[in-house]
Formats: structure tokens, C-alpha cells, sequence
């Protein structure tokens, strides 16, 4: 029988002050931390698209961190601003693609962005290795986190490419990603979930897709996206089609990173809080049952959905922690 992935302890407890997952999560994006100084930079994609990359900290710095962004997020969501900011005082360069049309400027074509986009990772990443040292220089050593969506993505390119992997990075971190996607859309669409992110994430969703028909005439039923009231409903309708799948089910199967998991050939720390109202805790239990050796998991009971509040920043410390320990 293969080795399974460890089960690490968490330093992390809630703020008795901040109880359950909602309030956990809420709270974190209600009081970012300061934004800090970026530098962007436009790369033309290998598809004839772009994305816009932002940079903190020293470009002569010896490592770098690619931080993959959640789902309709940017370099100025709260974890990014603290991430970033981290590696920056630690003297590590951190690099922070956005996926097309999150950037604040639509991208030039029909397709955007979805869970498993692990080739759009690929290039990525191979791209800032290329502009580094060769991979045998460990003093300039590339490690990747992807937090939420870019959490999936970026578990399920390390799976795919198994040890390939450790060509372009080193070490890797997911935090809160939902690694069984029916399992999480399920729970987005129902109850408080529903009422609360999923709306707030269809209001950005909806505007960004109507205006792409602006673009590209007929590309959906413009009227059904309007009035489009879950994730599901939009992704059967925008994000399946649009990107090779034959709707939402396909999607959520197919880009789900859980069938991936037992490939990973890259020391990786899957941070996520037994209490994350996106993923039931059942769910989570069930995708890494069979996970890689290479997986370590840290389940804290608290924390919620990419929240882990606390008087010092304790997420970005944790992601580091692990990523220095290399």
C-alpha cells in the first residue's frame, strides 16, 4: 500500500471573539492589510490573449513565490496583499498572476478563466523559471501557492505533472481550495452560502460575461446569464462551454483537483480549516483520503474560507514557515 499524506498539527485558533466559519471568513475581507508597492508587467499569452503580472519585492531577490489568486480575486485581495508583503520583508520576490479579465481590464478573447486550468499554471510558471537561474541553482529557488481556485489549479498541475513538477518549483502551498469542486459548488449554492458569496460572486461573474457578449455577439444566451442565480446555473451556461466542457457537471468532475492528489510529487502543505464554509469537512476527508506522500495537510478545526484571523498575520507566516523550511 503507498504512504499516505501526513496530517500535520495547527498552531492556529480562532479568536474566541470571532466565532464559526462565517464570521472567520467575513472578517478577513473586511480588514486587508496595507496595499503593498507593485510593479505590473503585460505578458502576451501563448494563445494570442494577456494577462497582467504584479510584483513585490527586490527583482534581484535569490526566491521567488508565484501566488495563484481565488476565484474572482486580484493582487489586491486581502491574502495577496498579505502574502505579498511578507515575502517582500523576508527579501523574496513574489510574483502575482492574475487570471484574464481579473486584472481590472477585460481580456481580448471569448474564454476567461475556471478551476482547472492547470495549463494556464504551466506556462506561467515555466515562464518566470525560464527568466530565473537553471533549476540546479538552489539559491534561486521558485515556489508556488495558490489560494482557493488558483489552490485547485495549481494542486491539480502538480498531480498532472507529477515530477515534472520539481523541474520548475521547489515547494507549494494550497489554502482553502476547494479540491472536490461538485462538492463546494453544492454547498455555495444553498442556504446563507448562496445569500451571502455566491451572489457576491455573481454580481462580478454576470458583469464581466455580459460585457464579453458585447464583445462576441452570441456567444451565451445573454438573458439566462442575467438571470442566472447560482454557480451552477452559471457555470452550465458560461464557464463549461466556454472552456471545453459539456457543462457544469463535466466541469466541476473534470477540473477537480482529488483525482490528482495521489500523483503529487512535490512537497506540498494543503492548508484548509475543518470549518470552511465552501467545503463540507466530510468532502475534504473523502478527496485526500488517498493523497501523495508528498502532501502534508494541516486542518485546522477554525478559520474558515481563506480567513485565519489573528492579531499577527498568521496565514502569510505559515506559508512561509513551510516554504523556508525547504
Amino acid at each position: 500500500m503507498p504512504a499516505a499524506a501526513q496530517h500535520l498539527p495547527s498552531s492556529y485558533r480562532a479568536p474566541p471573539w470571532l466565532p464559526g466559519g462565517h464570521v472567520q471568513t467575513i472578517c478577513a475581507t473586511l480588514h486587508p492589510p496595507p496595499r503593498p508597492a507593485l510593479v505590473r508587467e503585460r505578458w502576451d499569452t501563448p494563445d494570442g490573449d494577456f494577462i497582467d503580472v504584479d510584483f513585490a519585492g527586490e527583482a534581484r531577490a535569490t526566491r521567488m513565490l508565484v501566488l495563484f489568486h481565488g476565484l474572482e480575486g486580484s493582487s489586491d485581495s486581502h491574502y495577496a496583499r498579505a502574502i505579498a508583503a511578507r515575502a517582500a520583508s523576508l527579501g523574496w520576490r513574489c510574483a502575482l498572476p492574475h487570471f484574464r479579465g481579473c486584472s481590472g481590464e477585460p481580456n481580448r478573447l471569448p474564454r476567461a478563466y475556471h478551476s482547472g486550468d492547470s495549463d494556464e499554471i504551466d506556462w506561467i510558471l515555466r515562464r518566470l523559471r525560464g527568466e530565473r537561474a537553471a533549476p540546479a541553482d538552489e539559491s534561486r529557488g521558485l515556489y508556488a501557492v495558490g489560494v482557493s481556485l488558483g489552490g485547485n489549479a495549481l494542486l491539480k498541475w502538480l498531480g498532472e505533472r507529477g515530477v515534472q513538477a520539481g523541474e520548475a518549483i521547489r515547494r507549494a502551498v494550497a489554502v482553502s481550495a476547494p479540491v472536490d469542486l461538485a462538492a463546494a459548488g453544492r454547498a455555495l449554492d444553498r442556504g446563507f452560502n448562496r445569500q451571502v458569496y455566491t451572489r457576491a460572486f455573481l454580481a462580478s461573474m454576470k458583469r464581466k460575461a455580459l460585457a464579453k457578449l458585447n464583445q462576441y455577439p452570441g456567444l451565451f444566451d445573454g438573458r439566462r446569464v442575467a438571470a442566472a442565480r447560482t454557480l451552477y446555473e452559471f457555470d452550465d451556461l458560461v464557464t463549461a462551454p466556454l472552456h471545453g466542457f459539456r457543462g457544469a457537471d463535466d466541469y466541476w468532475s473534470r477540473a477537480s483537483c482529488a483525482p490528482w492528489l495521489e500523483s503529487i510529487r512535490v512537497p506540498t502543505l494543503v492548508l484548509n480549516a475543518l470549518n470552511d464554509p465552501f467545503l463540507p469537512a466530510d468532502a475534504l476527508d473523502a478527496a485526500t483520503r488517498r493523497a501523495s506522500a508528498d502532501l502534508l495537510l494541516e486542518l485546522p478545526a477554525t478559520g474558515g474560507h481563506v480567513g485565519f484571523p489573528a492579531r499577527k498575520d498568521w496565514l502569510a507566516q505559515r506559508v512561509f514557515e513551510f516554504l523556508g523550511s525547504a
